[in-house]
């Protein structure tokens, strides 16, 4: 089967895949997985997610480091191609989507019939792989964790980035005036389609001015939940606005800079500060995973969210595919789709 192989870390979007600098090639020969137990599916992938963390682990900068060589990859849909002779839940042919450790980024894949979920009809499967990440993290931060209650003020950074497009129609759908930052025009139109509240378009307005002057025009106190994939300085300025008794949700560190929260003035303002490392629920709370997939899937399938796809790619263009994350050119989510029909996107 073919299959990106990461056979050493580095940069990705450096080289072009099989060059001999590149950290990752495509093999055309990489033997197609067996089922490795009686509740073993295989899936004939049909589109898989990128997301920044697959890319830091290429660079051997993420939290969990892999022995080399490794397939990357997290969330993805298919067709299930075989099963074992326990499963009950699947059949052959029937279309799912989950997410995975590692091994996307490859034509088959092998899961637990435990860890698949069913993709509902009338669901977009490129759509469907790009869910279990982006939405589940936003689903699991601002649902589970922050409790997010219509009327709260929710501000989101990075908000056109996979993650936050995702966290923004969440909010939207749990009620909470929405204020969301980002970076360029383009990106500005695109939320403020979605019935965002209120825009802070970062290349030309001050973030501390712009929702001082909101919450105030509208009789606000503040905001009430942070939800803050980006970091750095951008979550240092976000703090001069949140309200007390605010929630801070930390979910990445994009601009490569982690911030510090001074624990003196979360004391102060009753601040809650949640870490939010999604993947780790697979192991601590896995039927929270399970349940936010569902009700995601259940919200996709009613039209209720919408998965924005700015980019999709081949295999063979992974190292476009990364740098389009790199250089922040995504607006939602970039795919490869394992078809081999994906065309380079319109929007470089």
């Amino acid at each position: 089967m073919e299959a990106l192989v990461c056979r050493k870390l580095g940069d990705p979007t450096a080289m072009e895949p099989g060059s001999t600098e590149s950290p990752v090639e495509v093999s055309k020969t990489y033997p197609i997985p067996p089922l490795t137990s009686d509740t073993a599916v295989r899936v004939k992938v049909t589109a898989t997610s990128l997301n920044f963390a697959n890319y830091l682990q290429i660079l051997g900068k993420y939290q969990e480091k892999p022995p080399l060589p490794f397939i990357p990859g997290s969330d993805y849909s298919g067709i299930v191609d075989a099963i074992g002779p326990s499963v009950t839940k699947f059949s052959v042919g029937d279309r799912v989507c989950s997410f995975a450790a590692l091994g996307s980024y490859a034509q088959f894949i092998v899961a637990d019939q435990s860890l698949l979920f069913l993709v509902p009809e009338g669901c977009d499967m490129i759509a469907a792989a790009a869910l279990p990440v982006a939405f589940g993290t936003s689903h699991v931060a601002l649902v589970h964790r922050a409790g997010l209650t219509s009327g709260q003020v929710l501000m989101v950074l990075g908000a056109a980035g996979g993650v936050g497009l995702a966290a923004v129609q969440i909010g939207k759908i749990c009620g909470a005036i929405v204020i969301a930052v980002a970076r360029g025009s383009e990106k500005v139109q695109l939320l403020k389609s979605m019935g965002v509240d209120h825009v802070v378009d970062l290349g030309s307005e001050n973030v501390i001015t712009s929702v001082k002057e909101f919450v105030k025009t509208r009789k606000l106190k503040g905001v009430d939940v942070l939800y803050d994939p980006v970091g750095g300085k951008l979550t240092k300025d976000s703090m001069k606005v949140l309200n007390w008794g605010a929630q801070i949700l930390v979910i990445g560190f994009a601009s490569g800079e982690v911030p510090l929260i001074p624990a003196n003035i979360a004391l102060v303002k009753n601040w809650t500060v949640h870490g939010l490392y999604w993947g780790s629920y697979k192991i601590h709370q896995p039927n929270v995973l399970d349940d936010s997939i569902r009700e995601l899937l259940s919200w996709l399938a009613r039209g209720l969210i919408t998965i924005h796809i700015s980019h999709t790619y081949s295999l063979s263009q992974s190292n476009l595919a990364f740098g389009a994350i790199k250089d922040r050119k995504a607006i939602g989510k970039v795919m490869i789709a394992l078809d081999h029909k994906a065309t380079l996107s319109s929007k470089l």
